[in-house]
Order: C-alpha cells, then sequence, then structure tokens
C-alpha cells in the first residue's frame, strides 16, 4: 500500500511541480531485518525498477507514451543523476546489459570512464614513489577520468529508442526547473559528512546556508537544466564539445584538493572528444537450468560472479538451504576463490590479456571447486592457474579500493527488451566537483595505485585511455532463451556478493524476489565473513568463526533491484535498505 500512496504522490508530482513540497521520501531503514513486505507480483507486461521514486516514475512515464526500454532507461539515469547525485550521473560512467526482445540477442555496452591521454601509471604515486592515501588521490581533479554516461545513453537510444531523444531527456528538464523533494537518504549523506561543505564547486548547491539540505525540502537545480537542454538540442555535442567540455576540462585542471592546495587533473577537451563507447561480448556461464549472463571486462563482476556459482555448482544448495552454516560456508569460499582470481586477472582487456573463457572454464571450476569438499573454511585462497588462449605474463594481485556508492536500475517494456544498468561516480559525490550541475567521477582511484608489486606489474595499473576495473554487475538470468530475472547492485567490490547471494536465494532456495533482495547479507572478499549489522544474519557468527572464519560484523548497504519475468507477470524487487521503488503497467 506504501508503494501506492507513493506513486500516487508522485504522480501529482510531475503534473504539478509546484506541489513538490507536499511529498515527502520515505526513510531509509538502518539495517535489513530480513522481512520484506508483500512482493509487487502483478500481470504486468512493463515495469521500472530504480533507485528513487522520480526516476522509476520517469520511466513508467516514458513507457506510458509508448516509448521502450532504451527510451525509459534515458529518462530514468538523467533524473537519477538529479535526485541521487551523490550515486550515478552525466559526470561518469555505466554498463549496460541489453535484451532486443525481437532479436532475442543480449549486448552490453561499455560506458566505462577512461584515463586521460596524458595520465602516466604515476597518476596516485607521491614524490618519494609511494602510492597516495585514498581520499588526497579522489578529491580534485586527479581523479576524473572521461565520462561516459551521456555518450552511453544517446547510443543505446540512437539504436532502440522509438521516441524522440529530446522527449525522453525532458523528464529531468522539467523536474531539474521546478524543483524536487529532498530525500531522507540524500539529507543523511550530507550531515554525515562535513568535509562535503568544504568543496568550493559543492556547497552552494548542497549547503545552503552552511547546513546541509534538509529533507523534505524542495530543490532546484537550474545549471543541470540548461546543461540538459543543450544535450536535448545538440546531441552528444551539447556535452562532450562546447561550453560544458570547456568547463568541466577547466574544473578539472583547476581543482584543489583536501588541503586547498592544487590537486589537478589531466583531463583534455580532446580526451571528451575521442571517447568511445564500446560494445563487447556478454559474459555468459551455466548455472542449473539457467545461463547467467553479465559484464565482461574491464569489470569484474560479471566473471567473478559466474565463477562464484560455478564453484557451487556442484553442490544441491537447494538441498541444504538457507539456514545450513554449510551453505554459507561454500558462498564464502567460493566467494574468496572468485576474489583471488579477480585481484590477479582482472583489468581492462584492451590493455592486458584477460583469460576470461579460462576463468570460466568448466574444468577449471570443477578442479577448483574440489577445494570447497572440507566442512571447515579454506585455509588460503589464492588464485588459481587458468587456461591462457594467449600468451600469459607472471602477475601481481592489485588491492585497490572499492568504495560503496553507486546505483542500479531495470526495465522489462511490452516489446520483451529488458534492461540492466549499473551506473556510478564511484566514491560518494564523486571527485567532490561540480560543474554545470553534475558532479564528476573519481573513477581513476579504481585503478591500482602502485604499478608493480615484487617486481610484477599489476594488470589493473594506471595506462592512458585505460578504464579502471570495476566490479559492477549487472546481470540477466536466461532461460530456454528467454530472459527470467534481470538483477544488480552498488556497493563496490560488495556488489559480487550482494548479486551471487541474491541469485542464489531466486534460482536455488525459491525466494520470491522481495523476499531475496531483503535478506541479510553475508559475504567475503577475500579478508573476512562480513555479516550485515543489526540483522538476523548475526547469529550465524559464531558458527562461521568455529569453522575458521575470521568475521566483521558491518554494515553492508546493498541496493539491490530486480524484475523477474515469470508466465503469470512481472515480480518487481526493491531494496530496503534504499529508497527504490517498482512501478509497472
Amino acid at each position: 500500500m506504501k508503494n501506492l500512496l507513493i506513486a500516487a504522490s508522485l504522480l501529482v508530482l510531475l503534473a504539478n511541480p509546484a506541489g513538490a513540497q507536499q511529498f515527502v521520501d520515505r526513510p531509509m531503514p538502518e539495517a535489513a531485518t530480513g522481512t520484506a513486505a508483500k512482493p509487487l507480483v502483478k500481470a504486468w507486461e512493463q515495469m521500472v525498477v530504480a533507485a528513487h521514486p522520480l526516476a522509476a516514475e520517469a520511466g513508467r512515464s516514458i513507457l506510458r507514451e509508448g516509448g521502450n526500454a532504451a527510451d525509459a532507461l534515458v529518462a530514468v539515469q538523467l533524473v537519477l543523476g538529479l535526485v541521487e547525485p551523490q550515486s550515478s550521473g552525466i559526470g561518469g560512467g555505466a554498463f549496460l546489459l541489453f535484451w532486443d526482445g525481437q532479436e532475442k540477442r543480449l549486448t552490453t555496452f561499455d560506458g566505462r570512464e577512461t584515463a586521460p591521454a596524458a595520465a602516466t601509471p604515476k597518476l596516485f604515486l607521491d614524490e618519494n614513489g609511494q602510492p597516495l592515501k585514498f581520499l588526497p588521490a579522489v578529491v580534485g581533479g586527479r581523479s576524473v577520468g572521461t565520462p561516459g554516461t551521456v555518450k552511453l545513453l544517446a547510443n543505446v537510444h540512437a539504436r532502440h529508442g522509438l521516441l524522440s531523444w529530446r522527449r525522453v531527456v525532458e523528464p529531468a528538464i522539467r523536474l531539474a526547473r521546478n524543483g524536487f523533494p529532498v530525500s531522507e537518504r540524500l539529507h543523511s549523506l550530507l550531515a554525515a559528512d562535513p568535509d562535503l561543505a568544504q568543496s568550493v564547486t559543492m556547497r552552494d548547491y548542497f549547503f545552503p546556508n552552511g547546513q546541509p539540505l534538509e529533507a523534505g525540502a524542495t530543490l532546484k537545480n537550474p545549471a543541470y537544466a540548461d546543461t540538459l537542454e543543450r544535450i536535448a538540442r545538440q546531441g552528444l555535442d551539447g556535452f562532450y564539445s562546447g561550453p560544458n567540455a570547456e568547463k568541466l576540462v577547466a574544473a578539472v585542471r583547476d581543482a584543489t584538493g583536501l588541503d586547498g592546495k592544487p590537486n589537478p587533473g589531466t583531463l583534455s577537451l580532446n580526451d571528451l572528444e575521442d571517447y568511445e563507447v564500446k560494445e563487447r561480448p556478454p559474459v555468459c556461464a551455466p548455472y542449473r537450468v539457467y545461463e547467467i549472463c553479465g559484464m565482461g571486462p574491464p569489470s569484474s563482476g560479471g566473471v567473478a560472479v559466474a565463477q562464484i556459482l560455478g564453484l557451487l555448482q556442484p553442490t544441491d544448495m537447494r538441498a541444504l538451504g538457507s539456514d545450513d552454516i554449510q551453505s554459507w560456508r561454500l558462498i564464502g569460499d567460493a566467494s574468496r576463490l572468485a576474489f583471488a582470481d579477480r585481484n590477479r586477472y582482472l583489468a581492462d582487456e584492451d590493455f592486458v590479456a584477460v583469460p576470461v573463457k579460462g576463468l570460466l572454464d568448466p574444468g577449471y571450476l570443477a578442479s577448483r571447486a574440489k577445494l570447497l569438499e572440507s566442512p571447515r573454511a579454506i585455509e588460503k585462497a589464492e588464485a588459481g592457474m587458468p587456461a591462457f588462449d594467449h600468451a600469459l605474463l607472471d602477475r601481481a594481485d592489485d588491492q585497490s579500493l572499492e568504495l560503496p556508492s553507486t546505483s542500479h536500475f531495470v526495465i522489462r517494456d511490452k516489446a520483451g527488451n529488458v534492461v540492466s544498468m549499473t551506473t556510478t561516480i564511484e566514491n560518494g559525490f564523486g571527485s567532490r566537483l561540480m560543474v554545470n550541475g553534475y558532479l564528476l567521477n573519481n573513477e581513476l582511484t579504481d585503478f591500482s595505485f602502485a604499478t608493480h608489486e615484487n617486481g610484477l606489474a599489476i594488470a589493473n595499473r594506471v595506462e592512458p585511455g585505460k578504464r579502471p576495473r570495476s566490479s559492477m554487475a549487472p546481470t540477466i538470468v536466461i532461460e530456454n532463451g528467454e530472459p527470467v530475472l534481470a538483477i544488480g547492485s552498488p556497493g563496490g567490490s560488495s556488489i559480487i556478493g550482494f548479486v551471487a547471494q541474491a541469485l542464489v536465494a531466486v534460482l536455488d532456495w525459491d525466494m520470491n524476489v522481495a523476499d531475496a533482495l531483503a535478506m541479510p547479507h553475508l559475504l567475503h572478499r577475500g579478508q573476512v565473513f562480513e555479516i550485515e549489522k543489526g540483522t538476523q544474519a548475526e547469529a550465524k557468527e559464531a558458527a562461521l568463526k568455529a569453522l575458521g572464519f575470521q568475521t566483521k560484523v558491518t554494515d553492508l548497504n546493498s541496493g539491490l533491484h530486480a524484475i523477474r519475468i515469470t508466465p503469470q507477470g512481472l515480480e518487481g524487487g526493491v531494496d530496503p535498505r534504499r529508497e527504490g521503488l517498482a512501478l509497472g503497467d
């Protein structure tokens, strides 16, 4: 009922933006309890699930006008960049899985940011050749990669869209001009980080009168509206050249760091003009009766999720069930092995040889799965030796950070087209640089700061034009040649565990989507078994320790969104830890 009331409020808001102050977003719970609301199951033909109600409604309005998933994804992303600016936007990048319902074909699009042409492997080293600390590297222009989101949206729309480009950009323009209600989540994030108010480019917008924006306050962003107007009129030229490009590059090159001292980047107008969205083959692997398809390098998400499931393949996870501690031992150790391979081998395959086929080879995974046969935790999870179909060079392990931010949305239209898109500016509020109404990414900090270890090169080191490794894992599950589930999450390197757990919950444990997304999280990224704080999962800590795991109780703030496609209709799922909404017809 609450979702319906929110949707009704949004319809009033979009029809009459002056009434925006009447809409108050629902609060984000401190932690998921493991008990979801009644599943949103309808005999619908189309649905949008996004991280903010206004973005979901913008997408549904496009579908109702006769647009398709390619049209709706533009509206959803541009509204998210306005109402959830800390997580994604036109100053960042994204990965997209697009299922063409007519051609029965899955395509993946790489809109990941690139390192500027002038970047060198020493980008994140200090004058003594030592890696910088994380935040000093983030704040300022040094961390900004060439944004890819606008070109991704435009390319996919040009190929698959039905409505005009102007029409799909218009919802975000209208909201930016007329104002929208600040969500409780945005307010909380601003209030929790007083350092954000020190940003010269951000403080007037996010901290009026020196205070963080209040939840429920009406916020207008005329600068963003003007930027989108240029993009609506001029297409890609409105972003990648002309006044927007000039101001963007100037902001990066004139940026200061945390200490107020210059911390410029090397982004140039040529970098913007030369940026390319890349269509890449999807990474697909069998699991039970399904085919699990995701994004390949430079994302590690698709490979790692497929490896985790492949390592679980020999085990009857359905028989074990979600309450058996052995289920979690298996998931935890499978994740450890996948992360060991990820840290050794995964990077931008345009620059380094990545053994994707070898990592997903059934024989390789079967041999690695033998390590899971002991009822106790693996003593030490190390990278394996997958087969290469090209020359293999010894490599060192990467330890780059990926902090949780990002956003994910899914769309299914009446024609059977399906979208699963993960979108980001990397860290919360990106590089802390705001230009023309949007935030710039700090995506380059997803590279390894160090270039070598013990004389061996690190695959994910900085190189000019290279795309930093990601953990984003937009996923589409296919059964009998048709998509049955679209899913993904934000969360930095935690994304891999969030998505893998949800897939096991739905495909093995027969959970409905809402319950699977609300489950307490238990995940392992190679160091400790992380247990979601304030949830029923804490009761498993003693048993995990007894099996030999190191554990840590911590916040695990996912943002899983999913659509399950059934013969009876569509089942939408939103993560109760955030403020998302599923809407359909």
